[in-house]
């Protein structure tokens, strides 16, 4: 599937945070189907049994991926969410240390809120965990009071991705 645009990392996020020295690093991608899509792996440090992510973080994926499912619109104003409900569904172990690939899309959308299927799946297409997260539309300065949005999403770091290959896509 082709990428429209890659979307900005942060400083310290756990999923995307690029200065976070226990974080994911994930980069995240708007697709041409409106979509947002991440190719990304955890590490050691994010397990919970041997070999296997701890749950909260598969959640926590999960919910970015919903989150920047709105950015991948284009919008007037810049806007986030701000989570309401995350129903999340486990069927397989998730690995750490092999590339995953995350995606998320907005199913239903009003007004003032909006809400998204997310999914985790390995190479092959196999799912490892989805969810149905539910948003509230805020200004990113009414979340975030008294700071810029973008010195904390400060960081765009092209990397020649054009295309992310998804099966069963």
């Amino acid at each position: 599937m082709k990428v429209i645009k890659k979307q900005n990392n942060s400083k310290m996020c756990v999923m995307c945070g690029l200065d976070n020295p226990a974080g994911v690093r994930a980069p995240f991608y708007t697709m041409e189907d409106g979509s947002v899509v991440t190719r990304f792996r955890y590490g050691e440090v994010h397990q919970s049994y041997p070999g296997r992510v701890h749950g909260g973080l598969i959640a926590a994926m999960l919910d970015e991926l919903g989150g920047r499912a709105l950015w991948a619109a284009e919008r007037e104003e810049f806007l986030c969410g701000v989570t309401t409900s995350l129903e999340t569904k486990y069927r397989k172990p998730v690995p750490y240390g092999v590339d995953l690939i995350g995606r998320g899309v907005i199913v239903k959308e009003t007004g003032n809120f909006f809400t998204t299927e997310c999914t985790l799946s390995d190479l092959a297409g196999n799912l490892l965990a989805g969810a149905t997260i539910k948003y509230i539309k805020f200004p990113v300065g009414r979340v975030q009071a008294g700071l810029d949005a973008h010195e904390e999403l400060c960081y765009f770091v092209e990397d020649g991705v054009t295309e992310i290959p998804i099966a069963g896509m």
